[in-house]
């Protein structure tokens, strides 16, 4: 099974690169496959790669699911 999450874009570096927060973690992914990606855009991250934009409404859904599963497990 694989899972992709959402991450917003904190900062671009050279080489397709961008640094996301994914809860609270800063990390390094590629932003290769993805055209356009900008500062503040959230984008769907799997095994280190941006593979599309996500709309920041879909987002904050997303983000408030995994919240609430991570806040009712035991």
């Amino acid at each position: 099974m694989c899972l992709a999450l959402p991450a917003r874009i904190l900062s671009l570096q050279p080489d397709d690169m961008a640094v996301v927060e994914l809860g609270g973690v800063s990390k390094e992914i590629s932003v290769a496959l993805v055209d356009g990606a900008a500062v503040g855009d959230y984008v769907i991250v799997h095994v280190g790669y941006a593979l599309a934009r996500l709309d920041p409404e879909e987002a904050e859904k997303t983000l408030a699911l995994f919240a609430e599963m991570s806040a009712a497990a035991p």
